[in-house]
């Protein structure tokens, strides 16, 4: 007798889309759900962004300073004067790049205004001539507009003067609660974790435990990376400033490889600023020059040296990382800039994270004999 096979019962078209329908309408709901969240998240974040930042900051700074702690503390320093030597020492360092920085620009700052008024008159006389031609009146009459723009908006700049007391003020906040956490972060950062594990308990603490150490890897690879790339772009900017001579070119070096820690932004500025000293101090063949020499550093930075390095280091594609900067710096600036990255990176890691916790819940058990030895035949029970 033949054996009939058996067919499922056909469904009828309408349940079918509304089931679609219906997966559709939840996944929705689950979208502007988070998206509601996200927005929620970010406006308490804007409302706590004065305590949010030193603590963003210090975090980053201590992953600066951690390997010195910890070699110190390797010693048997005890942990308070380890992470005291260790800032101490770091504002040293940092007074002593200020300090280096100052006395040349004071001695230079005369000569670099007489070249000033000698490259502005330069600049006014090439816009003069061919091809621009342009008159006198026309520029007398560009420089009014200016001036007339600037006095009317007199109530305006008051205003941004008295804001920038208050941000003044702010950033003088900022940084002493800045030095502050670091050296707690110093002191305690061994104990900080275990102790964010007994809070929790398990497994929530285990597995946030995890990702903060995880966490802490990828942003000492972050810092790592920008200082490379910032080391080279100082070393072949500087080098380039000096054989050409131009004034300025230790505190331009170093501006470069401070620049260099704010993504994009940093070296656009730090070149800007080479190249403007260079057209000022020595003319318009050794700003030319230095444009492009500066261009080139940057060329090699952008597409080679930032994204490779970071991409390995935070394991992040090139593209998220330019468009992790171009999210910040549209939306917090400079800060947002420099912070976008590493923020990328730590919700990368979790991403990560609870992907493995979902594979490791998904995959089918193993028998472990069989695993072991696949052509073993299993043994009948003796009864």
């Amino acid at each position: 007798m033949g054996t009939q096979s058996k067919t499922e019962p056909r469904r009828d078209r309408g349940d079918v889309i509304g089931g679609g329908v219906l997966w559709l309408a939840k996944w929705s709901l689950c979208i502007v759900a988070i998206a509601a969240g996200a927005w929620v998240l970010g406006t308490i974040i804007g409302q706590l962004w004065v305590i949010i930042l030193p603590v963003a900051l210090a975090v980053v700074v201590t992953t600066i300073l951690w390997p010195l702690t910890r070699w110190l503390t390797g010693r048997k320093v005890p942990p308070a004067l380890a992470a005291t030597i260790t800032l101490v020492g770091f504002l040293g360092l940092l007074g002593g790049v200020i300090a280096l920085i100052v006395p040349s620009v004071a001695d230079q700052a005369p000569e670099l205004a007489d070249k000033s008024t000698d490259g502005v008159n330069q600049i006014r006389d090439w816009i003069q001539g061919p091809p621009l031609n342009i008159r006198d009146e026309q520029l007398d009459s560009a420089v009014d507009a200016i001036v007339a723009r600037l006095q009317s908006s007199g109530a305006q700049i008051a205003n941004g003067v008295f804001s920038g007391v208050s941000t003044a003020t702010s950033v003088l906040i900022t940084v002493f609660l800045l030095l502050v956490l670091v050296f707690f972060f110093l002191k305690d950062g061994t104990r900080l974790l275990p102790w964010i594990g007994r809070v929790f308990g398990n497994p929530s603490g285990r597995h946030i435990e995890t990702v903060l150490e995880r966490v802490w890897a990828t942003l000492g690879g972050f810092i790592r990376t920008q200082a490379i790339v910032s080391m080279v772009d100082a070393v072949l900017i500087g080098s380039a400033l000096f054989i050409l001579d131009v004034p300025l070119a230790l505190v331009l070096s170093v501006i470069t490889f401070v620049g260099g820690f704010v993504p994009m932004v940093g070296a656009f500025v730090a070149g800007a600023l080479a190249v403007l000293v260079a057209l000022v101090g020595n003319g318009f063949t050794t700003a030319l020059i230095v444009l492009c020499v500066v261009l080139a550093v940057q060329q090699l930075e952008g597409n080679v040296l930032q994204p490779v390095l970071q991409s390995r280091s935070m394991e992040l594609h090139a593209v998220v990382v330019l468009l992790a900067v171009t999210a910040g710096g549209s939306l917090y600036g400079i800060t947002g800039a420099f912070l976008a990255v590493p923020v990328v990176a730590m919700v990368a890691v979790v991403v990560r994270y609870c992907g493995e916790q979902i594979d490791a819940a998904t995959e089918p058990e193993v028998d472990e004999a069989a695993d072991a030895d696949p052509g073993a035949v299993p043994e009948p029970d003796a009864r």
